[in-house]
């Protein structure tokens, strides 16, 4: 007997959680030390109001550590592809650090 798909809370790309609220976009899971935080800043203005100017930032999700100073890498790219780009090699290779 075959068996359902199980439904996801979230959307997964490339093994990560990927949510969105408004032009606001987080990717990674934050029980993990590091998430990537992409903001749209800016759209070509058609009705697919496709990213033309978007903010990339590796965050950490230490608690103790304020605000201000959890904010690891930060870069801005010409489309939400490049922003994905970027955030999926960063936190890898965050994730993957050994202290």
């Amino acid at each position: 007997m075959a068996t359902k798909k199980e439904k996801l809370p979230f959307t997964i790309y490339k093994g990560y959680p990927l949510v969105r609220s408004g032009n606001c976009i987080y990717y990674g899971d934050p029980k993990e030390p590091y998430v990537v935080f992409i903001n749209i800043m800016a759209t070509d203005g058609t009705a697919e109001a496709l990213p033309t100017k978007v903010s990339v930032e590796l965050l950490s999700t230490d608690e103790n550590v304020s605000i201000f100073e959890r904010s690891q890498k930060k870069s801005e790219k010409n489309s939400l592809y490049e922003a994905l780009d970027i955030g999926m090699v960063w936190l890898q290779r965050a994730l993957n650090k050994k202290d």
